[in-house]
């Protein structure tokens, strides 16, 4: 049975064009390439893993296991036997041998999230095999050797922790060959209308409809506007309720655009407790627009029966076609024209492969 922390394939690209997301990829790439350990700070849902998968599929290791593991999933004793393993045995319901997180990992990366959460006897166990690459199983005094490069994780002050001693300094030292600092998605403006769009888009494709047309502009200015609190992960999962939720009578209508977003908790009639601040609560509600554009008068008689989407597609052609001819085939132009945003457009050119006619071929 495969692990499900044991990747096998390639992560999804990181998506970003903000001046702080490139340098942050550039520092990974360079990182990537040697195996020394690297230290990943983020806020909760900022892509510390992702950042992670990018270190290891751009270094040497990358044909090796990557093993993921969050040291806040289970308590202290069993935290042990899960990095570094157990003979029969070694306690109650041991009943055989265990290889841990680290020899899975052997030969690859091993990123273990939420670091801070390990007690400092772990964490001095942790420090000997980043030194050496050597510990022992859970209930043995056998020396097992392993070849891991180790990316850690953590959304916490570390320093300010190892000050006040709840933190080993020589650890926190050993783990630092590179600190990498991910911005939060405030900071990255830049980038949240296109993760909006990819994230609309793919949930579009899981729900089976051919075209998602993107964001009204208030809810374009909503998702610009709101400090996203929990980061990528929060955009993501608001953007795909919002897709999800729209008007099930207007599914049949590929051409819809989605409104502002409303938080879940708002749905079932009130706040949680202790969401104090959260925009999220002050969300207005979902709707659904129909994608605003000058449409032309349809034909006079339809001769039926006839292929709906065949129609459908022949009709948005000719419109994207007059469009770019009335802009003189400039791209920002002609999505103003259409009521579009610029992405949308693109995505629109990308469907009737136009974007051939644009380049002259």
């Amino acid at each position: 049975m495969r692990d499900s922390e044991l990747e096998e394939v390639a992560p999804p690209p990181l998506v970003g064009e903000s001046e702080c997301f490139l340098a942050v990829m550039e520092q990974a790439s360079r990182a990537a390439r040697l195996s020394k350990p690297v230290l990943v700070i983020g806020e909760r849902g900022s892509g510390k893993e992702l950042i992670a998968s990018r270190l290891h599929y751009l270094s040497e290791r990358w044909a090796k296991r990557l093993v993921k593991f969050n040291c806040a999933a289970v308590n202290d004793e069993l935290l042990e036997s899960e990095l570094f393993g157990h003979v029969a045995g070694a306690f109650t319901g041991a009943v055989k041998a265990r290889a841990g997180r680290f020899e899975l990992a052997h030969g690859g990366t091993l990123f273990l999230d939420e670091l801070a959460s390990m007690s400092l006897r772990l964490q001095e166990k942790l420090l000997r095999v980043l030194e050496y690459g050597e510990f022992e199983r859970v209930g043995s005094s056998e020396t097992q050797r392993v070849d891991v490069r180790v990316v850690a994780a953590a959304n916490v002050d570390l320093p300010a922790m190892a000050a006040s001693g709840r933190f080993r300094e020589d650890l926190l030292d050993r783990l630092s060959f590179e600190v990498i600092t991910l911005p939060p998605l405030r900071e990255r403006r830049e980038d949240i209308l296109l993760l909006a769009q990819k994230f609309g888009e793919g949930m579009a494709r899981e729900l089976g409809r051919e075209y998602f047309a993107g964001f009204s502009p208030a809810a374009e200015q909503q998702l610009l506007d709101y400090s996203w609190p929990g980061n990528v992960r929060e955009l993501k999962n608001a953007v795909e309720r919002a897709v999800y939720r729209l008007d099930n009578a207007r599914r049949v209508v590929e051409r819809v655009a989605v409104d502002p977003f409303e938080s879940p908790f708002r749905m079932s009639g009130a706040a949680p407790a202790g969401t104090v601040g959260s925009a999220a609560a002050a969300l207005p509600p979902v709707a659904v627009a129909p994608v605003a554009g000058p449409l032309a008068p349809p034909p006079s008689v339809w001769k039926f029966p006839l292929d709906f989407k065949t129609q459908v597609a022949d009709y948005e052609v000719r419109l994207l076609r007059a469009a770019l001819a009335q802009a003189q085939f400039r791209q920002t132009r002609a999505a103003e024209l259409l009521g579009l945003n610029y992405h949308q457009l693109r995505g629109l050119l990308r469907k009737y492969d136009l974007l051939k006619e644009l380049r002259g071929e």
